[in-house]
This record gives C-alpha cells, structure tokens and sequence, in this order.
C-alpha cells in the first residue's frame, strides 16, 4: 500500500493519528519524492500549512519546485541539528524512515519540540534494526544496526520534553525484514 494512503484516512493512518485536518504541520520523509508532503497539504486544504524540511540539496529543489505549484507548502532547508522549522509553527509532525539516520537527535528532538504548538502531535515511523545491518555513518553507536530500537526513541524523545500518546507496532508495510513501527508523541499543553 502507498504510504499516501496510510495519510489519507482510515483508522491506522497517518493523518488520523496526528489529527491532519486543517491544520499547520511539518513533514520529512527519508526517500521522499513529495507524495506525502502533498498528500498532507491536500489533508490540511488551502487554509492549512505544510511545512517539508530536507537536507539533500537535490531533493530540497524537488520540494521547492512542489511549494511554487501548492501554496500551502513551504520547503524548508534543514541542518543536521536544527530542522530550521519555525517555533510553534506545527499541530502535528511526521517523520518517516528519518530518525535512525539522525547524527544528532538530541538537537534536533528539541528543535522538534520547539517547532509543536502546545498539545501538538508528533508521529515518527522507523524500523528496529534488522540483524546484519550496519549502522549508517555518523550515527549513535547504541542504534545497533540500520534502523532504532523504538525503546531508544522513546527514550530520547521522552527526554526531549514529549510524551508517548500511542505506539503501533504492526504499521503498515511490516515485514519480515522491516520491522516498522509508529510511535505517536505529544506536547503537553500549557497548564
């Protein structure tokens, strides 16, 4: 199944779980090609915000070309420690396939943290590493191999200030090899 239509709607999708519909939210997407970003942007209609960050230089254009055609898309230009969103700009985040290649996650769990609104949702879908897998270049060595156990996100996140709404350990697409899961976070509203 396409991962536009775990988005799109139904019980376990993306865009349920972290309650899409007009609203601002910040997507990155390991791969990415855009589908998702517009399929977010078609979620959260013309009065909503997608923000798309990226730090390839080639698919940053990609992005940039998408955000000239949809006006409610913004692509953002990334660093490794920084997703460079504005504060408070997201209701809801999503990353796919992205956290187990970060080389510094603590710096960007709180640029992520800063980027939710207050009660904002964070949705990070990765995989547990499969055995045999190298770990990719620059990233923690505690990984284990190509992916992040979810205990290990969980935690970090956690430390970030977020809590864990839900976690989904039968996402879509798993498979013998990939072991994908979803963990859904949030960001306490102000008291």
């Amino acid at each position: 199944m396409p991962w536009a239509g775990h988005l799109a709607g139904g019980s376990r999708s993306l865009g349920h779980l972290v309650d899409l519909a007009s609203r601002q939210c910040g997507g990155r997407n390991r791969r990415g090609n855009g589908k998702l970003t517009l399929a977010a942007a078609q979620r959260v209609g013309p009065s909503g915000k997608v923000y798309s960050t990226e730090l390839d230089a080639t698919a940053l254009s990609h992005l940039e070309e998408l955000a000239a055609k949809e006006t409610n898309i913004t692509a953002v230009k990334a660093a490794e420690a920084d997703t460079n969103l504005p504060a408070g700009c997201c209701d809801s985040i999503f990353m796919r396939l992205v956290y187990h290649h970060l080389t510094r996650p603590a710096e960007i769990d709180a640029s992520l943290f800063r980027s939710l609104k207050p009660g904002g949702r964070l949705a990070v879908i990765d995989e547990d590493p499969s055995k045999g897998t190298s770990i990719p270049e620059g990233v923690l060595k505690n990984r284990g191999g190509h992916g992040v156990p979810q205990k290990i996100l969980i935690s970090e996140l956690v430390a970030a200030g977020l809590e864990v709404e839900n976690a989904y350990n039968d996402w879509p697409s798993r498979d013998a090899f990939h072991q994908i899961y979803c963990v859904v976070f949030r960001r306490r509203p102000y008291v």
